[in-house]
C-alpha cells in the first residue's frame, strides 16, 4: 500500500482534472474543498473499497459541493464534500448545537463540521427507514459523505423548480408526505424544504440536503415545520395545484401527537 505522501500526490493529480478550464472563483472553491485532510479521507474511501474515482461536480451549495463518483464496478455514487471554512462553521453551528442528538459538540470548528456530516448521514438514514424517498446513505468520514446518486446516464436529476409537472396535484401530495410523514414517522422536520432541495427523477420527487433537519422535540421544531409548509404551499400555488391551507397541513401533521397522547 502506498504511503500517505504517495497517496496524497496521486489524489492531487487526479483532482487536478477537476480544476481545469475554470474561473478564479471556481478554482478557489476547489482549493477549499480539496484540502489535504479531504484528499486523505477520499483515499481512505478508496482503500476501504467504497470509492474508485471522483469524476466531476454536479452541484454547489452553501455548505459544500457534490461530485459524481463511481465505485470499482463503475456504479455511480454521489460524494458530498463539506467545506471546513469559518463561514461554513458559523452557518451550521446553530443546527448542530441545537440538536438534542449532538449535545456536548460545541465550539471547535472541526468537531462541528464533522458532527454536521454525521447529522446528515443519520437524517438520511432516519428518513429512509421511515420509507421516505431520499438518497440512500452509504458511509461518511470527516467532512465527506457518500450516498446514492440521484440521476441517470444523462446527468443528475433536475430540481423541482426546473421541471414542468405533468400532474401538479399528485406531486404536491407526494411532497406533502415529506413534511407529514417526516414528522410523524421519522420524527424529523426538514427545516429548509423548498423547490431547491427536491429532485425529480422519473416524475417522482426525492428530498435532499437534510443536514439541518431537526428532531420534532427540538424547541423550534414547530416554527421550522410552519416554514416548510409555507414554502411548499407557496410553490405549488404557483403551479396551480389544489393546495391545502397552511393551517390544514399543520393540523394534519400534528394529529399524530394527539393520538399518541390518547394511546398513553
Amino acid at each position: 500500500m502506498p504511503s500517505y505522501e504517495e497517496a496524497y500526490a496521486y489524489l492531487e493529480r487526479r483532482v487536478d482534472a477537476l480544476k481545469t478550464n475554470k474561473t478564479g472563483d471556481e478554482k478557489q472553491t476547489d482549493a477549499e474543498v480539496f484540502d489535504k485532510k479531504t484528499l486523505m479521507t477520499i483515499y481512505d474511501f478508496m482503500t476501504s473499497g467504497y470509492l474508485d474515482a471522483v469524476h466531476y461536480p454536479i452541484s454547489t451549495g452553501k455548505e459544500g459541493n457534490v461530485f459524481y463518483a463511481t465505485d470499482e464496478d463503475d456504479e455511480p455514487m454521489a460524494l458530498k464534500i463539506f467545506r471546513t471554512s469559518t463561514s461554513t462553521f458559523k452557518r451550521v453551528a446553530k443546527y448542530v448545537e441545537g440538536d438534542p442528538r449532538f449535545r456536548g459538540v460545541t465550539g471547535n470548528r472541526w468537531k462541528l463540521i464533522y458532527a454536521w456530516v454525521n447529522k446528515e448521514f443519520k437524517n438520511l438514514d432516519r428518513y429512509a427507514q421511515a420509507g421516505l424517498p431520499v438518497p440512500e446513505p452509504i458511509t461518511f468520514s470527516q467532512n465527506c459523505l457518500l450516498m446514492e446518486y440521484i440521476g441517470d446516464e444523462t446527468g443528475p436529476a433536475p430540481q423541482l423548480k426546473d421541471v414542468v409537472l405533468e400532474d401538479p396535484d399528485e406531486t404536491y401530495e407526494e411532497v406533502l408526505s415529506f413534511i407529514i410523514d417526516g414528522w410523524q414517522e421519522a420524527h424529523l422536520v426538514h427545516g429548509d424544504l423548498s423547490e431547491y432541495n427536491i429532485l425529480m427523477l422519473d416524475g417522482e420527487p426525492i428530498m435532499i440536503d437534510v443536514g439541518q433537519a431537526m428532531t420534532r422535540d427540538h424547541y423550534n421544531a414547530k416554527e421550522l415545520l410552519q416554514r416548510d409548509i409555507h414554502n411548499i404551499n407557496a410553490f405549488f400555488r404557483k403551479r396551480d395545484a389544489d393546495v391545502m391551507t397552511d393551517e390544514e397541513v399543520m393540523e394534519e401533521t400534528l394529529n399524530c401527537e394527539e393520538e399518541e397522547e390518547e394511546d398513553e
